[in-house]
């Protein structure tokens, strides 16, 4: 039998903690949606609808990383790179609520633990990440894209071990908890790297074609150093203009 791997269905963890992990997501998205405000503008709100359609239509592709095991895009490093944080914490998850409610891809009950995962701590883990190595590697296609290949294992590493946690808290089945996060975070290290190649590969192109549009580009890379006014004029007077 095939096992997608990482959305949580129905039942797996009670139904306690998935009504506090259902509050969390709610006050999380609402801190979001807030902050969002200041990066929105003309250029990122039609980015940010673009990004949210190609994360849902990649998710919807799976691909074997063992036997009897799938993945499938997450897309948390994805948005960060190209729309931000807390804007990319929103496409994250409006296409999970879209794949619950429409395709019952994931748990009704279980729709909180999934955002907290995938859209909280998959983007967070990606977001910071790249902000780290862009700070050491060149604001170049090639170093955005091994930025977001490494960003995004971590990512996925890290929202697997997110439901290590709530399954600590309120699991419904007796397994061994090394063994749920030994075993989680191996195969997430394998989605996550395939995660990687198709996050990778997207954001070098975006950003080969129009690097105005990818956020982190915007974000970290710096601004020229201005011209002092003293070189200024004296270039203006050898070149024969106003001094």
């Amino acid at each position: 039998m095939d096992v997608e791997a990482m959305h949580i269905a129905n039942g797996i963890v009670n139904g306690t903690v998935s009504a506090v992990f259902a509050a969390f997501a709610a006050l999380a998205l609402a801190f979001c949606a807030w902050r969002a405000r200041a990066d929105l503008d003309d250029r990122l709100a039609p980015m940010a609808g673009l990004v949210a359609a190609f994360i849902f239509a990649v998710q919807m592709l799976n691909f074997q990383v063992l036997p009897g095991v799938s993945g499938h895009l997450l897309g948390g490093t994805l948005a960060v790179v190209l729309v931000g944080p807390w804007v990319g914490a929103l496409c994250v998850s409006t296409v999970l609520i879209i794949q619950c409610l429409l395709f019952a891809d994931g748990g009704l009950t279980a729709l909180g633990l999934n955002i907290t995962n995938m859209a909280i701590i998959g983007t967070a883990a990606g977001y910071l990440l790249v902000a780290g190595l862009l700070r050491v590697l060149p604001k170049t296609p090639s170093g955005l894209g091994a930025t977001a290949l490494v960003a995004s294992v971590v990512g996925v590493v890290a929202a697997s071990q997110g439901f290590v946690f709530e399954y600590w808290l309120g699991g419904t089945t007796q397994l061994s908890l090394p063994w749920v996060s030994g075993t989680m975070a191996g195969t997430h290290v394998l989605i996550g790297i395939g995660e990687g190649l198709i996050a990778a590969t997207t954001v070098a192109t975006v950003a080969r074609v129009r690097p105005d549009l990818v956020y982190a580009l915007r974000r970290f890379r710096k601004p020229p150093a201005p011209v002092p006014a003293t070189t200024a004029a004296a270039s203006a007077t050898v070149s024969g203009g106003p001094a």
